[in-house]
């Protein structure tokens, strides 16, 4: 079974064994979470991600972690050059996610909010999608995906998803 933690912060500071990044499939890191990643791990990080790209949208790629305390970056490409995203992107990107953990033995994730930041993708439809994501997920290695969101009301909004089982 897979712990769901929930929490406000810096997805850049968290001691999972890996990050999420909520990236376009060329893997190009901009702001948000990609920006806050790219400081606090080094501009080796996005490199090392471009360098496996592009790929399909929904599809992932993973890197070390560089200076980050994540040991790895698992890049999600939940939307094209576009930055559009939708539904069944952030759930296909979600679910590639943690097979990509599984694939590499894993057992704790970080996760941001997909598609709700440049993508401009409903906060709470995305919290419904990705925590459905999680629960369907029939883990291996994987035992905690932690879901760390940028602002309270973002938190709050995951928080109410967890609580009222909406996946």
């Amino acid at each position: 079974m897979i712990t769901i933690d929930v929490l406000e912060g810096d997805i850049s500071a968290q001691d999972t064994d890996a990050v999420v990044n909520a990236a376009n499939n060329h893997f190009w890191m901009g702001g948000g979470v990609a920006g806050a990643l790219k400081r606090r791990g080094g501009e080796q990080i996005e490199a090392d991600a471009m360098r496996q790209g592009p790929v399909e949208p929904g599809e992932c790629v993973i890197t070390r972690g560089r200076a980050l305390p994540a040991r790895y970056v698992i890049h999600a490409a939940v939307m094209g050059q576009d930055l559009q995203t939708s539904a069944s992107l952030i759930e296909t990107a979600t679910r590639n996610a943690l097979a990509m953990a599984e694939a590499h033995d894993l057992s704790s994730a970080a996760f941001p909010a997909f598609g709700t930041g440049v993508g401009g993708f409903p906060m709470e439809e995305c919290a419904r999608i990705m925590i459905a994501a999680v629960r369907e997920h029939e883990p291996q290695s994987l035992r905690l995906v932690r879901f760390v969101l940028y602002g309270q009301a973002a938190y709050d909004t995951f928080v109410q998803a967890v609580k009222e089982g909406t996946a």
